[in-house]
């Protein structure tokens, strides 16, 4: 009895020793590499201010939110902007476009990147690749309505490509007003735009490659596109299905300021999205509740996206995102 006795009593001074140390040890630790704490302070500043702080406005996709009033004394709506919204007859049209776009987008724009990277890596030429890739990544840096600019001079009336079409076809083509043709124009303005950019990750995850996989592949006489395709691309596999499953929580997001700056009154049947929809309905027309309710659905489908893709990743034996 008595033994069990001072067991029992030392066991609180074991335990809070034990959180002392590990007290200590964290301490040391974030001590040690105190640099990179003091570099990870403007992310998390900005990810506190820009997405984490606005989620408390939220909640007036529950209310009829009034700017006099504010969202505390807002009157309480409860699921009403989200039934108003099924209800209404465009909202198939609103979503129907949205994932036509996106899937599109993903299907035609994920893999430039990775190709481009591929493409890139075969270069052996040092200076050469180096001046490539510089030229690669500045249309990223050009905004997209000097990008809008640029497409409305080549392909719209009395353009290059208008003309030269028109002489080969023997009829003029509107590139910009055919609802047709607009997907393909958002694409294409998307792939030139940014894939240059989205080879920074893969050819970073081509470093990580062993060369003497290379080495002992061409001592058994093995070609090119069979290094390329039993060596290459299984070491960036697990960094391809990353970028996939974080590419499906922006299923739904096709940029609006893109859009808007692309229709005109002739596509306009393939160019009304839900990023469309919310900036008309709420930075135009004031109905921020309306607007909220329509974002918030927007973001529970983007989180479903990503955790069904990242099982799926789990089921085919890959990392995924967690």
């Amino acid at each position: 009895m008595t033994v069990n006795a001072r067991s029992e009593t030392s066991m609180p001074v074991t335990r809070k020793i034990e959180s002392q140390n590990s007290v200590k040890r964290f301490v040391v630790a974030i001590m040690r590499n105190k640099w990179l704490y003091i570099m990870m302070i403007p992310g998390l500043v900005y990810f506190l201010v820009f997405k984490y702080l606005p989620m408390w406005g939220l909640i007036i996709g529950f209310e009829n939110y009034a700017p006099y009033t504010g969202p505390l004394k807002s009157p309480f709506q409860g699921l009403e902007w989200f039934r108003f919204f099924f209800s209404t007859p465009m909202w198939l049209n609103y979503l129907g476009n949205t994932l036509i776009l996106s899937f599109m987008s993903i299907i035609l724009t994920f893999p430039a990147p990775i190709i481009l990277a591929l493409m890139l890596n075969e270069i052996r030429n040092m200076l050469f690749k180096k001046i490539t890739q510089t030229l690669l990544y500045m249309p990223h840096f050009i905004s997209i309505v000097i990008v809008v600019s640029i497409t409305y001079v080549i392909f719209g009336a009395g353009g290059i490509i208008y003309k030269l079409t028109e002489n080969i076809v023997g009829h003029s083509i509107d590139y910009l007003g055919d609802p047709g043709v607009f997907r393909w124009m958002i694409v294409g303005q998307s792939i030139w735009k940014e894939t240059g950019w989205g080879t920074i990750i893969f050819l970073a995850a081509l470093t990580n490659v062993d060369t003497q996989l290379y080495e002992a592949s061409m001592i058994d006489g093995a070609n090119r596109a069979q290094r390329l395709w039993h060596i290459t691309l299984p070491a960036i596999r697990s960094t391809i299905v990353l970028m996939l499953v974080l590419r499906m929580g922006s299923v739904l997001d096709t940029g609006y300021e893109h859009l808007i700056l692309m229709s005109n009154s002739l596509n306009r049947t393939v160019s009304l999205t839900l990023d469309v929809f919310v900036y008309q309905n709420g930075i135009k027309g004031g109905l921020y509740s309306y607007t909220t309710a329509v974002g918030l659905m927007k973001s529970i489908v983007s989180v479903l996206m990503v955790v069904t893709s990242n099982k799926i990743a789990h089921a085919l034996g890959e990392e995924g995102l967690y």
